[in-house]
């Protein structure tokens, strides 16, 4: 495995607003679209699955949410602030967000998936794959930003509990 100490940056990076942008304002489009499909169906329809015992309180999805969708800008935007000098480096960067975009659209795709169309076994083919984007993500970023890598790790253990929270409510109420 590549060193996995901060790049020096080198090179054009973006200028500090259009960084601070590009890495917050997907992110908050994401929390957007998530917060429009489960207001009304938390309430609603998730109150009428069986849920398993490791379900936990409504309340504290917004609140882990919040933390991780922070730590999930904080990362894009130091990775975005990131330009190896090197060729293979700098391919890896650019793979690396790649990974990161596509794996926010994964997290901005699972909640109208599950919520939105009530589609608990669709919900678990996007949350597995967006799993597997989070943890491909940090491989990527950590030869280029350990701390950018690092604060995703929280993130993909919510993301793991959710993948098995998903999966439990898929098996209990299958055939309902």
């Amino acid at each position: 495995m590549p060193p996995t100490a901060t790049l020096p940056r080198t090179g054009p990076v973006l200028a500090p607003l259009p960084r601070l942008l590009a890495a917050t304002l997907p992110v908050a489009a994401v929390a957007v679209v998530g917060s429009l499909s489960t207001t009304s169906n938390i309430p609603t329809w998730y109150a009428g699955l069986a849920k398993p015992v490791f379900t936990p309180p409504n309340w504290l999805f917004p609140v882990a949410w919040t933390i991780l969708y922070t730590l999930i800008a904080w990362s894009g935007w130091r990775m975005l602030g990131t330009a190896p000098a090197t060729g293979g480096l700098r391919r890896t960067r650019a793979l690396a967000l790649g990974a990161f975009f596509v794996q926010l659209a994964l997290n901005g795709a699972w909640t109208p998936v599950f919520f939105g169309a009530h589609d608990l076994a669709g919900g678990l083919v996007v949350v597995v794959a967006l799993l597997a984007m989070i943890l491909w993500t940090i491989r990527l970023f950590l030869p280029l930003d350990r701390a950018a890598a690092l604060v995703l790790v929280p993130y993909a253990a919510w993301v793991s509990y959710a993948t098995a929270l998903n999966a439990a409510i898929w098996w209990m109420n299958r055939g309902v």
